[in-house]
């Protein structure tokens, strides 16, 4: 380089080499430095980054859970329309603000705590009602956890927690708020309707040749054939192969046996305790309560409410402390216990009322037991499975393929349209309830090795076979479906002018039985309804209209498809008083409380990004969505 720049010419040629470099760099490396991020980073909150592919992980979790919720998969294109994209992101950033508030406050929460909330969740908790190391497995496996990852994640759910609550302690929602809310919600409405149908249309003559011709070029687009596309599929989930898998009484009692005294109902016993210092006070006062002192007149003498005394009806293992467990449950009801010296100091307790414990028989719990077994069993055959599937896979075999070999059933539908039916318009009927795989295959393509679906705790791989472009029918391919729609336009058309004549005549004075009768209709009567009322017999669309007008005012509104209409008029206004100590108040303020706390929460969250300072790689966020390589 020193060579060639010794003279003017390589200095000039130099010059240019390193002058596009630099807008080589500037363009593609550097960009990320100027912006303030790497090419890993997504976001920036305060001290925390938020990596592409961590974003991308929790996006794809989210994503199978609405999924799920939803009883189909949701595609990328359809989480974005939705706005679900910049739902997650704004979560994902507002729980990283949290986290950052949470280590400025110094909070914590000890390893050991962490554990008993996820030993505590019922979704955990096997049929006697203890902690299940497998279920727990088996849940966080299903929603993409590991262990590590789903404990540090219940820790920071638990700070989140402590800050959003002390943030939002003591909110209640107005009294005025409440008060219109109820009003609004109970007002209710009656009125007079007249229902016009096609018998009111009058006679519809069959359009002409040159009239259904233009109606057809005009709305061609609503006739044009859809895509279809042919494809195979194959299911492993556990229930699937549940199916396959008979447990034994023999096995079944195994199981019993091992778990016998998990299995049946534990003892219960209302408990109350009261702490002490030291064991020379506990004992002082276990002696006035032997001289006619009761623990109640005890506990106000020392300041503590109810609530800081009495632990309720529990078992034993839910008493933190042993020494007061041991006590609880060796004393018959209505007794007070001994001062007895615990980790946190000398313990007096009184038990009330004694539930006893029931032992699980092997009749009562066989069938679910069998089901517990069957699935476990499923679960390693599923995993073996797809295991063999993925091989088969790699080795150029094709789902259908790979089925077959493997003595699973792969499901070939010829042709679907994106809407799950068939050319001749009726649903799919082989594909199971919530698997969403139609979607997918109009996202891949022919010869495409597609990543399987996961789907009800298992996994379903799909082929593309083939495609049949959409195009444009012929007028003879549709014409009954085109006249149909013709008529239909036709009946809505007279209606709608019928009833807008009608109305003008009540508004001038006319009467509604008289309009009635003069078009062959009848009156009917819907009463005291409210908003989201669904009177027998009156659309929705009726309902929305009647509280959109005054006393006595009338309108009009479509009914059920485009072949009815309804007049109406509205006989009654009503709203009742409001009752704050009902329970229809109560939960409406239950409502609010939690909407206007998240409201207060989201504020406080706002203000701490910032304070602290956010920023987004927008490039890196539709990468992680998938926008960029749509875009």
């Amino acid at each position: 380089m020193r060579k060639a720049s010794s003279n003017w010419l390589g200095k000039i040629v130099m010059a240019v080499v390193m002058g596009v470099l630099i807008v080589s760099f500037g363009v593609w490396g550097i960009a990320d430095i100027f912006k303030g991020f790497g090419q890993s980073t997504l976001a920036r909150v305060g001290g925390t980054e938020i990596s592409t592919d961590q974003f991308r992980q929790i996006y794809n979790d989210r994503l199978q859970q609405i999924g799920r919720q939803f009883g189909r998969p949701l595609t990328q294109e359809q989480a974005r329309a939705f706005g679900f994209d910049r739902q997650v992101l704004q979560q994902t950033i507002s729980d990283a603000a949290l986290d950052e508030e949470a280590r400025r406050m110094g909070l914590g929460q000890s390893e050991a705590e962490t554990v008993r909330m996820i030993h505590n969740d019922p979704n955990f908790k096997s049929l006697g009602g203890q902690f299940d190391a497998a279920r727990f497995q088996a849940a966080i496996r299903q929603f993409g956890y590991t262990e590590q990852r789903y404990v540090a994640e219940q820790r920071r759910v638990s700070l989140r927690r402590q800050i959003a609550g002390t943030v939002s302690a003591g909110f209640e929602p107005p009294k005025v708020l409440v008060d219109a809310l109820t009003r609004f919600q109970n007002e209710q409405r009656s009125i007079d309707y007249v229902k016009l149908d096609t018998a009111q249309a009058g006679t519809i003559d069959p359009p002409s040749a040159e009239t259904l011709a233009a109606y057809f070029e005009e709305r061609k687009t609503q006739f044009r054939a859809p895509e279809y596309r042919k494809l195979s599929f194959a299911v492993i989930t556990p229930d699937e192969i549940g199916k396959w898998t008979e447990v034994s009484d023999e096995e079944a009692r195994k199981i019993f046996d091992q778990r016998k005294d998990k299995l049946g109902t534990l003892e219960k016993r209302e408990v109350s305790q009261i702490v002490f210092p030291s064991m020379e006070e506990a004992q002082a006062a276990r002696g006035r309560i032997g001289s006619g002192l009761s623990f109640e007149d005890l506990a106000k003498e020392r300041g503590l409410q109810p609530s800081d005394y009495d632990l309720g009806l529990i078992t034993k293992s839910a008493i933190l402390e042993p020494a007061a467990a041991d006590a609880a449950f060796a004393l018959g009801s209505g007794e007070i216990s001994q001062p007895a010296q615990g980790r946190f100091g000398v313990t007096l307790v009184k038990v009330g009322k004694i539930e006893p414990g029931t032992v699980a028989t092997y009749e009562s719990v066989a069938a679910a037991l069998k089901k517990e077994i069957a699935a476990a069993n499923a679960r390693a055959k599923m995993a073996e499975l797809q295991n063999k599937m993925e091989d088969e896979r790699s080795g150029g075999a094709s789902v259908a393929e790979a089925a077959q070999k493997l003595g699973l059933t792969a499901v070939t539908i010829d042709a679907v349209d994106r809407s799950g039916r068939t050319p001749d318009g009726q649903p799919v009927s082989n594909i199971p309830r919530g698997l969403d795989v139609v979607s997918q295959a109009f996202n891949s393509d022919v010869g495409v090795d597609n990543d399987p679906i996961q789907f009800n705790g298992g996994y379903v791989w799909y082929d593309v076979l083939g495609t049949t472009p959409s195009r444009e029918r012929s007028l003879d391919e549709v014409r009954a479906q085109v006249e149909a729609k013709w008529r239909e336009d036709q009946i809505s058309s007279r209606l709608r002018t019928k009833a807008t004549e009608m109305v003008q005549k009540l508004e001038q004075g006319g009467n509604l039985a008289e309009q009635a009768a003069a078009v062959g209709s009848k009156v009917e009567t819907a009463k005291d309804f409210k908003r989201d009322g669904s009177p027998a017999g009156v659309p929705s669309g009726a309902i929305t209209a009647a509280f959109r007008a005054a006393k006595d005012g009338v309108g009009q509104t479509p009914g059920s498809g485009g072949s009815e209409w309804i007049v109406f008029r509205v006989t009654d206004v009503t709203i009742p008083p409001v009752d704050l100590a009902s329970e229809e108040v109560k939960k409406l303020k239950e409502t609010l409380e939690r909407g206007l706390t998240e409201e207060q929460v989201a504020q406080f969250v706002n203000k701490i990004e910032q304070t602290i300072g956010t920023s987004i790689n927008q490039a890196a966020f539709a990468q992680a969505t998938g926008a960029g390589s749509s875009n």
